[in-house]
């Protein structure tokens, strides 16, 4: 793979809405249903959106932060096209979030994902996240799963 650049778009980016459509469509065939609206993020509540372009221009992964109080965000709609998993796309992606979300003064950074996503379970696991109990409109769901990571000022 060849390298790739990461750029903030608006959430209305053609291509980020394709990248999360693509998402959803295989939330839904994991599950069996399509994905609940629940703690959806919109336009409106995303500080942070990027998209991750490999060489030819093409979109290929995607991440967003919304901002969840004074000194934390929570990472939404991180998804990486089937084709670019295990290249260094997701990592990337999340560096540059983490870099807006130093830069915007934040100190933790949260997230949830589904009870039968292993892949993305152990990406967060080895980027340092830990569990913690299902916030916000998580805290009933049973297919939910929790994490959190404190950032660390790297200057």
């Amino acid at each position: 793979m060849g390298s790739m650049r990461i750029e903030e778009v608006p959430w209305s980016d053609p291509a980020g809405e394709e990248l999360r459509k693509q998402q959803r469509s295989e939330i839904a065939e994991v599950y069996g249903t399509p994905e609940s609206e629940f703690g959806a993020p919109s336009g409106a509540d995303i500080a942070v959106f990027v998209l991750a372009y490999a060489d030819d221009g093409t979109a290929v992964g995607c991440a967003g932060l919304r901002l969840l109080g004074q000194d934390s965000a929570e990472l939404k709609r991180m998804y990486v096209a089937p084709a670019w998993r295990g290249t260094g796309v997701a990592a990337e992606l999340l560096r540059a979030l983490e870099d807006s979300a130093l830069a915007r003064g934040l100190t933790t950074l949260r997230l949830e994902t589904g009870d039968r996503l292993p892949a993305a379970i152990r990406f967060y696991t080895r980027s340092g996240f830990t569990p913690i109990p299902n916030y916000g409109p998580y805290a009933d769901s049973d297919t939910s799963l929790c994490f959190e990571r404190r950032l660390q000022p790297t200057h």
